[in-house]
């Protein structure tokens, strides 16, 4: 350990990735924030399509998972129009609620980006050179377990959670309701499930829940994962990376 770091470890088993490689594929950060992206957005609002094509350029993007590190959180409060969005979750709209509630808005909409915790404009993402809050490192097994390591910074302290959340690419859905009815919609960075677990000294197991059984299997997959404190939404360090 070096001097004056602390590092925390989580175990983090899943069924859901199922691993071909024979060696483990690795993800680590730099000392330097990844910055966290993400937009609510929902299948229900004619306005989303356009955001989430600006969030599907950034596949190709050189910075992507060095620098930055996208999520897309499908809201349900646009099911009332009579499209039942496969991957909304009233726990991603508790979420948008939650930064709402931070900025003292009295609403939320979508499409909506948040930027490392700050309402956003849209799909891009400034350079950061001068935050090094530490080293986020997930090793993905071929036995289904993800090993991630937080190594603070040297000097600082605190309590932490560890959030990982399954993505789906490539995934396309013919709406047939409700604003965009008649639209066939594609989704990339698209949450498909979420975990979370307050981090100790040791080592904790997390099992990830199954993604949204009526949708259809994506192009690619991926791993996000963050930082955060203990009870704070405002991520401190994100990674992530393409799966097998």
């Amino acid at each position: 350990m070096k001097h004056g770091a602390v590092i925390f470890s989580v175990v983090l088993l899943t069924c859901v990735f199922q691993m071909v490689a024979a060696d483990p594929v690795t993800f680590q950060s730099g000392p330097k924030r990844v910055q966290l992206l993400e937009l609510f957005t929902s299948e229900g609002c004619s306005s989303c399509p356009p955001a989430e094509a600006s969030l599907s350029r950034l596949v190709g993007d050189s910075r992507l998972w060095r620098d930055f590190v996208p999520v897309a959180f499908h809201v349900d409060y646009w099911d009332r129009l009579g499209w039942k969005d496969p991957f909304a979750s009233v726990e991603w709209t508790k979420r948008q609620q939650r930064y709402a509630e931070n900025w003292k808005a009295e609403t939320v909409y979508t499409p909506a980006f948040v930027l490392d915790g700050s309402e956003w404009r849209n799909a891009t993402v400034p350079v950061v050179n001068d935050e090094a809050p530490g080293v986020l490192k997930a090793v993905v097994r071929d036995d289904a377990t993800v090993i991630v390591t937080f190594e603070l910074a040297t000097g600082t302290s605190g309590e932490f959670e560890v959030h990982a959340a399954r993505l789906g690419f490539g995934i396309n859905v013919n709406v047939r309701a409700g604003e965009n009815k008649g639209r066939s919609l594609r989704h990339d960075f698209v949450v498909l499930s979420l975990v979370h677990e307050k981090v100790g000294s040791g080592t904790q197991e997390l099992r990830l829940a199954p993604g949204p059984q009526s949708v259809s299997h994506p192009e690619r997959r991926a791993l996000a994962a963050w930082i955060t404190n203990v009870g704070d939404i405002k991520p401190i360090q994100a990674i992530g990376g393409w799966l097998p």
